[in-house]
């Protein structure tokens, strides 16, 4: 991986563009901070392949809760009086 000054990715961006298949990702820095990266079409294909956003993860990949199971606590709490017992 090589880091490139926005200037020097501008005015090499062939170069850069052969560096990014060939070496992997390129880093570009603008006043010596990192502001991006140029990958491969590969290499994003590869990261994004099979990625779904959520709503369709939910609906079709998502997790599986055939064999879920909840199990409630025997013990009923207490008893409560529901009738009606209040007098005017």
């Amino acid at each position: 991986m090589s880091t490139w000054q926005v200037q020097q990715a501008k005015a090499k961006f062939k170069e850069l563009l052969d560096k990014t298949e060939h070496d992997g990702p390129q880093f570009i820095t603008r006043r010596g901070e990192e502001r991006a990266v140029v990958i491969s079409i590969k290499d994003f294909r590869e990261y994004y392949h099979g990625k779904l956003d959520f709503k369709t993860f939910l609906l079709h990949g998502g997790p599986k809760f055939d064999d879920f199971k909840i199990e409630r606590d025997p013990e009923c709490g207490r008893d409560i009086d529901l009738s009606d017992t209040q007098e005017d």
